[in-house]
């Protein structure tokens, strides 16, 4: 029997071959959180694993990879009003990846790209990144996968030029990666503003969703198709086997 590229399915000898064997560890951080009427809560972690489970088993043949627990929780508060939200606090959270991360380092890997799937948690990631590196002794690189992808998923959305939140571009991933979990009696309305509110230019606020998206939506969901989930599927899996496979990210 093949093993599987998923941590959670390996046992701690194998875990223990992989890490001997060099293998680079993705690490999934993601968000459990409100997604309108029409999809479920976990969309950022059951779509944040799947992408990374995509690009682990499409590069495993060549290079020795594995895919850690997804960390589900992240910086949320923006969706605490509308319900069904968890969240950190930035101290807790750091604290808890940093844990993720020794526990890693401890088993003998030296590589982890971390791989974000909530918006959230991007300047968060970015303010830790030269602390976690320097406290663990990691390779450690982050991305955030829909970004990462970006240009290819601007060439697939009808009404988009990137993913926004419960949106087109969430939509049709979920359509494709947990079909069952699309509520499709409620896309009629999965809709909200095309963009978040603007801000002056150089002036930084907090705001929740609620001020300015009613059904929890940032974009339109009912542009969303299985086939073009398909297709932002094979480009966010293609963004991060590219990063797996870059000498410069790694050297």
């Amino acid at each position: 029997m093949p093993h599987s590229v998923m941590w959670k399915e390996l046992t701690a000898a194998e875990l223990r071959d992989k890490a001997q064997a060099g293998a680079i560890v993705l690490l999934p951080v993601a968000s459990m959180e409100q997604h309108g009427p029409h999809l479920p809560v976990g969309v950022d972690t059951i779509l944040c694993e799947a992408v990374c489970k995509a690009a682990a088993e499409a590069i495993a043949g060549e290079t020795p990879v594995v895919v850690a627990p997804t960390l589900w929780c992240g910086l949320a508060e923006h969706h605490m009003a509308y319900g069904g939200t968890f969240t950190f606090d930035v101290p807790t959270y750091q604290t808890v990846l940093l844990a993720f991360l020794d526990s890693i380092g401890r088993h003998g890997f030296k590589r982890v790209l971390i791989v974000n799937g909530h918006g959230g948690n991007i300047s968060a990631l970015a303010a830790f990144l030269p602390d976690l590196v320097q406290v663990t002794g990691l390779k450690i690189c982050a991305t955030t996968y829909f970004e990462l992808a970006q240009p290819e998923i601007a060439k697939i959305l009808e009404d988009q030029d990137r993913v926004r939140h419960a949106c087109e571009g969430e939509t049709s991933l979920m359509m494709v990666v947990a079909p069952d979990l699309v509520r499709r009696d409620k896309l009629p309305d999965a809709h909200g503003p095309a963009h978040s509110t603007p801000r002056p230019l150089g002036v930084a606020r907090s705001r929740s969703f609620r001020d300015f998206s009613a059904s929890g939506v940032v974009g339109d969901a009912r542009k969303a198709t299985p086939e073009k989930g398909e297709k932002m599927l094979a480009a966010c899996r293609d963004a991060i086997v590219a990063v797996l496979r870059s000498d410069e990210a790694w050297s």
